[in-house]
């Protein structure tokens, strides 16, 4: 077991999963440039360490993200706009380090939410493969109620997600919803009890953990490119994934484990 710490993101690997934990919980974990940071290097270590098969992101204490640091950006107001407009494009640029890492990473991602899930919390979640929430989980995207658009990916994930017209009435109106709404939107898979939130999440990624990991590493790169895609060529990257799987070990473990009648053991060496 692997565990390290700075003062915004824990990093703990066990059974294969790596556990980032968001670790500012008495500014309600409000992303700060500390925690881009440790993002971007968390997220990045999980995806290159060859024992993690999987990936799950919580917050620390009854929140998952408030978004970012506002008292950060109202001392950015000191800055004239000509130093200001090139510091954010440098900010968000590290920001959407960690999205495109998750989303193009084969490994599954859970997110597992609870309390705010507001600003880059909610990008941040609709970036993972999976998500959990809470029943005292409340959304908002928030960016429109201080006059700035959204930034982490969330305008590509939330059209795709909950369609064009949903989209732009989170994104336009800022206004907060509850966990059955997103869950109605498709934008969680499952809203569960608090006291269940991280005994359920931690259960999905051990199973997406024991899973045969090049197939669905396939899987995930193929629904992610599966709407710019052309129906022909979506069929040719199936056709490809689906022959690179047959060739792993993992395809002949799964047949002989279903003619056998025993659960599959996948990935080992």
């Amino acid at each position: 077991m692997q565990n390290e710490a700075n003062e915004s993101v824990i990093y703990e690997v066990r059974d294969h999963i790596a556990h980032l934990t968001l670790n500012r919980p008495k500014s309600l974990n409000a992303l700060n440039l500390d925690m881009i940071e440790a993002l971007r290097l968390t997220t990045a270590r999980a995806e290159a360490d060859p024992q993690v098969r999987a990936i799950l992101i919580t917050g620390a204490g009854d929140h998952f993200m408030a978004g970012g640091d506002l008292k950060w950006f109202r001392e950015q107001l000191a800055l004239p706009p000509v130093k200001r407009q090139p510091m954010f494009e440098r900010v968000i640029g590290d920001v959407h380090q960690t999205t495109l890492q998750l989303r193009r990473c084969g490994k599954p991602v859970v997110a597992a939410v609870r309390g705010a899930v507001a600003g880059f919390g909610l990008s941040l979640m609709l970036a993972a493969d999976m998500a959990l929430a809470a029943e005292d989980a409340y959304f908002t995207l928030a960016y429109s109620n201080i006059a700035l658009s959204p930034d982490g990916g969330a305008t590509w994930s939330l059209p795709r997600t909950v369609g064009m017209k949903r989209a732009m009435e989170i994104a336009l109106l800022g206004d907060r919803f509850d966990a059955a709404h997103a869950l109605a939107w498709g934008m969680v898979n499952r809203v569960v009890p608090v006291a269940e939130l991280l005994p359920q999440a931690e259960a999905l990624a051990l199973r997406l953990a024991a899973g045969p990991a090049e197939a669905l590493a396939h899987t995930k790169r193929l629904i992610n490119t599966s709407l710019n895609a052309t129906l022909a060529e979506q069929l040719h990257a199936e056709q490809r994934a689906f022959a690179a799987s047959g060739v792993n070990p993992d395809f002949a473990e799964g047949l002989a484990a279903f003619f056998d009648k025993r659960p599959a053991r996948f990935n080992v060496d």
